[in-house]
């Protein structure tokens, strides 16, 4: 059977039922855990009560037989006297069965309720420990993944998945298995007390039902697949417009959002439509199967009746066990679609976590141990693309203590340097050393937890500013994190907030402003007090006047570290004890700053056109216009910031090379 994978990928050929039992054998280890003999020994004590149910079930329909014949015997007078043997009289005695045949449904029901309770823990402890498992899966995974990813999808994925699990085990479980049990006992039971040719015409009777909806499931599981793809294009499209929502507004594109979703609602409209109506062909079916088959054996119990093989008692039983028989057949259509569906889900999942992280630390691993600071690079060559590379024999070191500046047009490799620093990604060729340590040799988690990082586009948690702030130390105390907000300019800010430090700074932070959230990364990185810094233009969202005393806490908190400043406004790196000029994906010059105006080369072009702008500026201000100032044509792009300064873009356009 063909199956087309649920998240639109290719096709691929794979037999139902061998997929539901390789992914129930993959469940086997959250089902039934080697860690947990508490859980073990509740599926016991849940398969005992299972069975005893499904006993207490085929024997309920006796109290109603007992009962019928009862008030048949009393009907025609001939009701046993109480002094006859307590076992006829009590099975003559109408009052006696019917109790008892209520005392066996709340039996029946308390035992399948019990079950429940029992198996409740055994399936919620597997939904979270596999949702752990994505969980943690997801952020061992490589940033060339994270790049490349839907958020919307992805997280339709693991949140159908989730539900999946619960699904599967309690469709498996606590439906099919004590279905197939009924319907077995059922069998026997007719066969037994009124002969092959009933359990013959039940059997036959179920064939065609399970037949049917087979069939007529397939079909609607097409339909329902249609239904989750439109539905995950429809989530991912609103999560994606949501979060650029800023986006969106600057260009008035509300109208196109709202069409581009409600195209996809459309087609969700369509399969759901279709899916219900399947749904009410699927129950029509399944009621005609049944009731012809109830019909047969009525028409046959009549025939006996008469011919005095059974009594009016055997009726009523053939009808009760038949009528309970149908409830969990009626479910089976859809516990056949959910399992199918839930499945499909699980491997969409599964795919997820069978996605190898494309950085893993090696078995020989060992952690970093930094003595001095000293960063190497060592003809490092790097490519996002092999079509395009972006570093072509990088050599350069930052000595313990010291600060080195690079700076660059776009595109010449700048924050890819940083990326690999950090072990983002690995180079193709060439090393990168920390203290003499290949950093391909020690552990990812060592790694970053030496490093402290001020990136230029701040994103934060969608909590408090004290949370986003301690995230930089755990173990950090309210005083520590205050302390670090006064050193990153930002603590007076805060206290003039409603809250203070308790303040929801909103999704990604979008409650603050460029320059506070920038603030707030500053004193997370202080908090944190890494050996190494990288700064990724940590002032490039602050005005003037800030972006000194930011520059001088930044100093302070450099003193000592090694320190890589990615600089796309020089005036920030003048004080730097080495400033590498980078031009697609190679170090052209190199030097201190005066040095390096002294030469007369790309940086002090680049340095002269600042002043000029600076300058240019301030007659403007002079004059009290306010008009912007056109950059000057240049062999070099440059971009301006938010208070008019020319800074350098960025490194590579991310989403291209990337």
């Amino acid at each position: 059977m063909v199956r087309r994978r649920r998240d639109g990928g290719p096709a691929e050929m794979t037999a139902g039922g061998f997929a539901f039992f390789r992914t129930m054998r993959r469940l086997q280890a959250f089902i039934w855990p080697g860690d947990r003999p508490d859980l073990k020994r509740r599926i016991a004590v849940a398969v005992v009560l299972l069975v005893l149910t499904k006993l207490v079930t085929v024997l309920v329909p006796y109290g109603f037989k007992f009962a019928t014949d009862a008030l048949a015997l009393l009907a025609k007078g001939d009701a046993p006297a109480a002094g006859d043997s307590w076992r006829s009289f009590a099975l003559a005695a109408p009052v006696a069965m019917v109790v008892a045949y209520g005392l066996g449904r709340i039996l029946m029901v308390a035992l399948a309720q019990a079950r429940d309770g029992i198996t409740a823990p055994v399936v919620m402890h597997a939904v979270r420990r596999l949702s752990l498992l994505v969980f943690r899966h997801m952020h061992r995974l490589s940033l060339r993944f994270h790049l490349a990813r839907r958020t919307g999808a992805v997280s339709r994925v693991v949140d159908r998945g989730r539900l999946a699990i619960e699904t599967l085990t309690r469709t498996a479980l606590l439906t099919v298995v004590p279905t197939i049990l009924e319907f077995a006992l059922v069998l026997g039971v007719l066969a037994w007390q009124f002969g092959a040719a009933y359990s013959g015409v039940v059997a036959v009777m179920v064939a065609c039902y399970l037949v049917f909806t087979y069939f007529a499931t397939e079909r609607r599981i097409g339909f329902r697949r249609i239904l989750n793809e439109n539905d995950t294009d429809a989530s991912s499209k609103a999560i994606d417009s949501l979060l650029n929502y800023e986006t969106v507004k600057y260009f008035g594109n509300e109208v196109r959002e709202a069409n581009r979703y409600d195209r996809s609602m459309a087609g969700y409209e369509k399969a759901a439509i279709r899916t219900y109506t399947s749904l009410a062909w699927l129950n029509a079916g399944q009621a005609v199967i049944f009731s012809v088959g109830l019909t047969v054996c009525m028409i046959m119990a009549v025939g006996d009746i008469r011919a005095g093989r059974n009594t009016l008692g055997d009726f009523v039983l053939i009808n009760a066990m038949m009528i309970q028989l149908y409830v969990p057949l009626n479910f089976m259509g859809f516990v056949y679609r959910e399992i199918k569906l839930a499945v499909a889900d699980l491997e969409a999942m599964f795919r997820l976590l069978e996605q190898s992280p494309e950085i893993q630390d090696r078995p020989d691993a060992r952690p970093l141990a930094v003595t001095g600071g000293s960063i190497r690079f060592e003809d490092v060559r790097f490519a996002y693309d092999p079509e395009r590379h972006i570093l072509k024999g990088v050599s350069f070191e930052a000595p313990a203590g010291k600060t080195v500046a690079i700076v660059g047009p776009s595109g010449a490799g700048k924050s890819t340097i940083s990326r690999l620093l950090f072990r983002f990604y690995d180079v193709q060729s060439g090393r990168i050393t920390i203290d003499g340590q290949d950093i391909r040799d020690v552990t990812q988690a060592s790694l970053r937890d030496a490093i402290g990082m001020v990136p230029q586009d701040t994103v934060l948690f969608n909590d408090t500013v004290r949370y986003n702030i301690r995230y930089g130390r755990w173990d950090a105390t309210d005083e520590e994190v205050e302390r670090a907000a006064e050193l990153a300019q930002i603590d007076g800010f805060i206290r003039l907030l409603p809250k203070g430090y308790d303040t929801e700074v909103g999704e990604r932070g979008l409650k603050l402003s460029g320059g506070e959230k920038q603030r707030v990364a500053i004193a997370r990185t202080i908090l944190k007090g890494p050996p190494l810094l990288i700064l990724d233009e940590a002032t490039s969202a602050l005005d003037s006047a800030t972006e000194k005393e930011i520059q001088d806490a930044l100093e302070r908190v450099s003193r000592g570290r090694t320190t890589i400043v990615i600089a796309h406004r020089l005036s920030t790196i003048v004080a730097a004890d080495e400033i590498l000029v980078l031009d697609a994906g190679e170090i052209v010059e190199r030097g201190a700053h005066a040095e390096l105006i002294a030469q007369g080369g790309l940086y002090a072009s680049l340095w002269n056109r600042q002043r000029e702008a600076d300058q240019a500026r301030e007659t403007l201000a002079r004059m009290g216009e306010a008009a912007p100032i056109a950059p000057a044509p240049a062999a070099v792009a440059a971009a301006s910031d938010d208070d008019g300064e020319p800074s350098l873009e960025d490194d590579e356009p991310r989403d291209a090379a990337e």
